[in-house]
C-alpha cells in the first residue's frame, strides 16, 4: 500500500506550459517551453488593463471589465489549443477586493477554457519568491525580495529556495495614484503624502522583517524594473538602485511637475501615470528596512507560476508539504486518515467515469480532504466538521488557491450530517455537481471505517449513475457490522435530500 503521505509524483505531461497573471495594473502572459525538466520562455505578451482602477467601493466597472476581456481575449488565441493544466490562470488584489470578482470570471471563462484562480496575498508572495530564487542564484546569502504591483505591494524574505517571512500590504502603484495623483500631479506635499501613507503601512511587519535581517535586497516587477531601466539608461549608478539614485528619480519627477511631462530615458509611456506612486512606495520602503541597494530580478510571479506548473508533476508540490504541516499541527489521526483516504481513492478509481472525475485534481482534492477530514476535532467533536471547514477557509495555506482551499473546506464541512451544508463561496455548476459527487465518495468512506479499527479495508465494487450510487458488499459482510449498515441506510436519507439515491447490497 502505498504511502499517502508521500508526495504523489505524476510525470510531467506537457512540452509547452503558460502562466497567466491578471495583475491590478497589468495583464501578462508567459510561454515556455519545457525540456528535460527545464524551461525556456518563448514567448512574452503584456497589457496594461488597470483593473485597479476601475474598482470603486469594491465594485469592478463594466469599462474596466472590458478592458480586461479584450486583453484575455487576445491571450486566448495563443493558448486556445493547450490541454488543461498547462495553463495557469492567477487572480491578485484587484480581483481579490473586487466583490463582483465572479462575474468577472465568469466572463472570462467563456473566452479561455482555463479556470482563473484568486491567489491570497502571501500566495502571491510566495510564488513571487520562486520566480527569483529560481532566476537568481545568491547561495547561502538571505534576501529580502519587494514587489511593487498595481494593488499590492509583496514582501519575502527567504534564503535559497525557501521563504522564511512572506507578506502582502495593500498599497499598489495603481491605488496610490488614485489617492495620492489623483489629476496627474507630482508635487513636494502629496509625494510626502505617499510615502508617509506607504509607511505608516510598513508598521505592522517592519519589526519582524528588521529582525530577521537580510544580506541582499532585490526588487521585481513593474517599479522596481523601470526604476533600474531609468538608472541604467541615465548612466546614474552601477550598483542598481540606491537611496541617491531614488533622490535623483524624485528630482525629475518634481521637477516635471505632471505624469504627462515625465521625459525620463528607460520609462515607457505607459507607466507614467503610476510611476510617482510607485516611487513613493519605494522610498518608503527603502527608508523603513534601512536599505543601501537593491538588485533587479526578471523573474517573479510569472516565474513562479510556470515553476509550480512543473512542481505539481514532480516530488516539489508545495500543497503536498501544507498538508503534511496540518496534519502535525491539528494532531490528527494519521492511521483513521489515511484508511478514510485509502478507501476513498478505491472508490473514486470505480466510478471515476461514470462520473467524469478523472482529472489530478479530482484526486487530489479527495485525498487532501481524506487526509485533513478530522482537522476541528481539537475543536469540538460535535461540530468538528464545520471547525474543521472554517480552519482551512481561513488558514494561510501554501501553494493553493482561494477555489482550491474552498472546494477543500466545502468537502470537510460536508463529509458528515446533512449533505445539503454549504460554504457561502460560489462555484461553476460543473465544479460544484464534481464536489457533490466526491463528497458522497468521502462520506462513504468515512462511513466504512466509522469504527476506527485500523487494518479493516472492506471490499466492495460500485456502481454509479446520473444521481444514484449502488454499492456491493462480500456476502455477509454487512450482516456482521450493525452499525455499519444503520450509517448506511441513515446516509441514503441525506443524499436524497439532495435527489441522490444510494443503493446497497
Amino acid at each position: 500500500m502505498q504511502s499517502l503521505f508521500l508526495q504523489q509524483s505524476h510525470d510531467f505531461p506537457f512540452e509547452k506550459i503558460a502562466a497567466i497573471d491578471l495583475g491590478s495594473n497589468s495583464f501578462h502572459m508567459v510561454i515556455a517551453q519545457v525540456t528535460h525538466g527545464q524551461l525556456r520562455i518563448t514567448s512574452e505578451f503584456g497589457e496594461k488593463v488597470q483593473l485597479a482602477a476601475g474598482l470603486h467601493h469594491g465594485i469592478l466597472d463594466e469599462e474596466s471589465q472590458q478592458r480586461g476581456l479584450d486583453c484575455l481575449a487576445q491571450f486566448a488565441q495563443v493558448i486556445e489549443d493547450m490541454p488543461a493544466g498547462s495553463v495557469r490562470v492567477v487572480g491578485t488584489n484587484a480581483l481579490r477586493s473586487a466583490k463582483n470578482r465572479y462575474d468577472f470570471i465568469g466572463k472570462a471563462m467563456d473566452i479561455m477554457s482555463h479556470p482563473v484562480e484568486i491567489i491570497a496575498g502571501r500566495e502571491e508572495a510566495r510564488l513571487i519568491y520562486v520566480g527569483v530564487s529560481k532566476t537568481m542564484d545568491h547561495g547561502e546569502l538571505k534576501r529580502l525580495v519587494v514587489d511593487i504591483g498595481g494593488g499590492s505591494t509583496e514582501f519575502i524574505i527567504g534564503k535559497q529556495l525557501e521563504p522564511i517571512l512572506t507578506e502582502s500590504l495593500h498599497m499598489g502603484c495603481v491605488n496610490f495614484r488614485q489617492r495620492f495623483f489623483a489629476d496627474g500631479s507630482i508635487t513636494k506635499s502629496n509625494f510626502q503624502k505617499a510615502v508617509t501613507a506607504a509607511r505608516l503601512e510598513l508598521l505592522s511587519i517592519q519589526d519582524d522583517y528588521l529582525d530577521e535581517q537580510w544580506d541582499v535586497a532585490i526588487g521585481s516587477s513593474g517599479t522596481v524594473k523601470a526604476a533600474f531601466n531609468i538608472i541604467k539608461e541615465n548612466g546614474w549608478s552601477k550598483k542598481g538602485i540606491t537611496p541617491k539614485t531614488l533622490k535623483q528619480i524624485q528630482k525629475a519627477l518634481l521637477e516635471a511637475g505632471h505624469a504627462d511631462n515625465i521625459d525620463l530615458p528607460g520609462l515607457k509611456p505607459e507607466r507614467k501615470n503610476t510611476f510617482a506612486a510607485g516611487i513613493a512606495i519605494l522610498t518608503a520602503v527603502f527608508e523603513c528596512f534601512d536599505i543601501k541597494q537593491m538588485d533587479f530580478s526578471v523573474g517573479a510571479l510569472r516565474e513562479g507560476v510556470l515553476y509550480d506548473i512543473m512542481g505539481r508533476y514532480a516530488e516539489s508540490d508545495i500543497r503536498e508539504r501544507t498538508v503534511n504541516y496540518m496534519l502535525n499541527q491539528y494532531h490528527i489521526d494519521t492511521e483513521q486518515a489515511k484508511l478514510v483516504t485509502h478507501t476513498a481513492l478505491s472508490a473514486l478509481a470505480q466510478v471515476k467515469d461514470n462520473w467524469q472525475l478523472k482529472s489530478i485534481s479530482s484526486e487530489d482534492l479527495l485525498r487532501w480532504s481524506g487526509l485533513l477530514h478530522e482537522v476541528g476535532v481539537g475543536i469540538s467533536h460535535s461540530r468538528y466538521h464545520k471547525h474543521g471547514a472554517y480552519i482551512i477557509s481561513e488558514s494561510d495555506m501554501p501553494g493553493f488557491s482561494q477555489q482550491e482551499q474552498q472546494a477543500l473546506a466545502n468537502l470537510i464541512l460536508r463529509h458528515r450530517r446533512k449533505f445539503t451544508q454549504s460554504l457561502e463561496y460560489k462555484f461553476t455548476k460543473s465544479d460544484q455537481q464534481d464536489l457533490d459527487r466526491l463528497s458522497i465518495l468521502l462520506r462513504l468512506s468515512i462511513l466504512l471505517h466509522n469504527d476506527r479499527k485500523e487494518g479493516d479495508m472492506p471490499i466492495f465494487t460500485l456502481k454509479a449513475g446520473d444521481k444514484s450510487l449502488h454499492a456491493e458488499f462480500l456476502p455477509n459482510w454487512l450482516d456482521s457490522r450493525p452499525l455499519t449498515l444503520a450509517n448506511l441506510q441513515r446516509e441514503a436519507d441525506y443524499l436524497a435530500s439532495d435527489g441522490y439515491t444510494l443503493t446497497f447490497s
